[in-house]
């Protein structure tokens, strides 16, 4: 993560990626593994006592294991050979029952699929933030006119409590889309070498079910290993919600700047300040919002790209996709969280809204001045605003 990311993501996402929180979830599936093998019989109980004892991070050097990653292919090898040993000094006989019947596809992608599960809590959290505060905007500006643009000219008079309803409700939809989508996709990999849990026999299956419980994931039924759709449908709705904060983003913007004067984010010592100009005052969740809008499309893109995947396992596919992911979430977070934060501290400026109708008005004949731009048009687009809130407040 380079010093010019860093501050357009979150310090949460950034934990629920990092290598220390990777190799633990990495060894709570080698642990799970053992734990429901050795349940039915597959592997000695004494084996999997020590294997479970031993599959605490701490006792694991992350960094030279990422290191080895380089030369060994992936971040599996190195990490199941310094399992084996740590086993090894303790029970000696347990050493060949250490990822029994799996593979590094499988603890990878389990391990992936438990530190998004993490990072997409943090991102729904705080898309509730920012729903709830556009629902409460929609609600107190419900019939406080303000111009519409289109084509990035005045067009005619709306309500602002309209223009926040019309924001809330893409996030309140990403909310439910991500849900579901999350919850095809979170799911535990576990298929062995080539998929047919082999080594297991016939208490494949399971052990499969026993392991996803352990973990809270789903049991897919079967292995996924070059079946991607689910996992990109995920990284699909991310993109789409990055996209309606960045419009969101856009607009506050717009209407930010000096000469519109109709918002403000919210002000404080520090916040959006200029090295150069005291005066100055930037957007500086938008501006998170918009650098994240510009990104996203390029990871999905990445994602969708990695699809055709080889037979059963990916030669250079899987392992582009592993890379890209946590960018699209830690980006995904870094916008929300941005937006979350601004949303409820929102400035309106009801007078200026109203000036700038003025302003207009008096530029016109007064038949096309009363048709477009009459104040009082506001009341019907409000009418629309409080029924869309209500509406929203239930889909929640």
């Amino acid at each position: 993560m380079s010093i010019f990311e860093a501050f357009l993501s979150t310090p949460e996402a950034l934990d629920a990626f990092s290598d220390h929180h990777f190799v633990d979830a990495m060894l709570r599936f080698e642990a799970a593994l053992a734990r429901s093998q050795a349940q039915l019989g597959l592997i000695p109980e004494s084996a999997a006592h020590s294997i479970v004892g031993s599959c605490k991070v701490e006792l694991f050097d992350v960094a030279k294991i990422l290191r080895d990653s380089g030369r060994a292919g992936s971040v599996a090898i190195p990490l199941v050979k310094t399992l084996k040993d740590a086993v090894g000094v303790f029970n000696a006989d347990a050493v060949q029952y250490v990822h029994f019947g799996s593979t590094s596809q499988d603890v990878i992608d389990t391990a992936m699929a438990l530190v998004t599960r993490d990072a997409v809590q943090l991102i729904d959290a705080d898309l509730g933030k920012a729903a709830d505060a556009l629902l409460q905007l929609a609600t107190q500006h419900a019939q406080t006119p303000v111009l519409a643009r289109t084509l990035m000219q005045p067009a005619s008079v709306t309500s602002f409590g309209l223009k926040c309803a019309n924001w809330a409700a893409p996030l309140v939809r990403a909310r439910t889309r991500i849900a579901i989508a999350a919850k095809n996709a979170l799911q535990l990999q576990l298929g062995g070498a080539v998929g047919t849990l082999a080594q297991m026999k016939e208490h494949g299956p399971a052990v499969r079910a026993r392991v996803a419980q352990a973990l809270g994931l789903q049991d897919a039924g079967n292995a996924w290993h070059t079946q991607r759709d689910e996992w990109v449908a995920l990284g699909c709705e991310l993109g789409i919600a990055v996209g309606s904060l960045g419009k969101i983003a856009t607009d506050i913007a717009l209407m930010g700047q000096y000469e519109v004067g109709e918002l403000a984010e919210p002000s404080e010592p520090g916040r959006g300040g200029s090295s150069a100009m005291p005066h100055k005052r930037n957007p500086v969740a938008s501006m998170v919002a918009l650098a994240a809008s510009q990104r996203a499309p390029q990871r999905v893109a990445a994602l969708l790209a990695t699809m055709p995947q080889q037979h059963e396992r990916a030669l250079g596919a899987w392992q582009a996709e592993l890379a890209e992911w946590p960018q699209l979430l830690v980006t995904t977070h870094g916008s929300v969280r941005a937006m979350a934060g601004a949303l409820p501290g929102l400035q309106v400026d009801a007078a200026r809204m109203r000036a700038n109708i003025d302003t207009l008005r008096a530029q016109l004949p007064r038949e096309a001045a009363d048709e477009w731009f009459d104040p009082a048009l506001a009341e019907s687009a409000g009418a629309l605003a409080l029924a869309q809130v209500q509406a929203l407040r239930a889909a929640k």
